[in-house]
Order: structure tokens, then sequence, then C-alpha cells
């Protein structure tokens, strides 16, 4: 079992910036792809961002993402983060972290039903 918590959700205003981070339980944190999502009222969720186990060096990003965030992670502190900047009033959602074990330390998952243990989820705001 794993355990998701995300935390740094909030309201800014447009052009501003925030850092999500996903803190997991468990002890085999380094075996699990881990992913970003988000869901806007009355839209579908959507991949925000991915990374392998392996880290930095395989992740995805939604097209939507255009250079703007980068997701990263800290296999020691069991943590994934997701820097975003350049923040628009369309990144207003719930977003939520995904996590997976892998098959290879090399893969990224795009798909959410690929996932398996899911976090409660934490609300960004962009004013405009």
């Amino acid at each position: 079992q794993v355990q998701l918590v995300e935390s740094g959700g909030g309201l800014v205003q447009a052009g501003g910036s925030l850092r999500l981070s996903c803190a997991a339980s468990g002890r085999t944190f380094s075996r699990y792809a881990m992913g970003w999502f988000r869901q806007a009222p009355g839209k579908e969720r959507e991949i925000v961002a991915a990374i392998s186990s392996a880290g930095e060096e395989s992740t995805y990003y939604g097209d939507f993402v255009k250079g703007r965030f980068t997701i990263s992670r800290d296999n020691a502190k069991s943590t994934v983060y997701l820097q975003m900047n350049s923040l628009k009033p369309e990144d207003t959602a719930f977003y939520y972290c995904a996590a997976k074990q892998a098959l290879f330390s090399t893969t990224y998952y795009r798909n959410g039903n690929d996932y398996t243990y899911w976090g409660q989820g934490t609300q960004v705001t962009v004013s405009s």
C-alpha cells in the first residue's frame, strides 16, 4: 500500500508560481513511477506530468504545459514535486498525484487508468 498526500496548492495571480508536493508513504517509493493529473469542474481529468522511477531522465508533460512546469522527485524523501511557473487562469483545477509500481525504471505512464494509488488532491486557483 502506498499513501499519497499532496500539498502546496492555493490561490495565485496569473503569472505567478506554485510548487506542489506529493509525499508518499512506504519504503519502496523508488520503485514507483509517479504522475500529476488535474481536473477542472466540468472537464475530464488530464495528465499534467509524469516521471519514471529513475527520475528526471524520463519525463512526460501534457501539451498545455509548454515548458512552464517541471516534475521532479526526491527518492530519499519519498516525494514528487511539480513546479508550476507562469500560471494561467486556465490552470485552475484540482491537482492529484498518482503512483504506479513501474515495470522498468525508465517507464512513465500517461494514462490515469494505469495508476494504482491516488492522493486526495490539492486545489490550485489562478486569478486573472
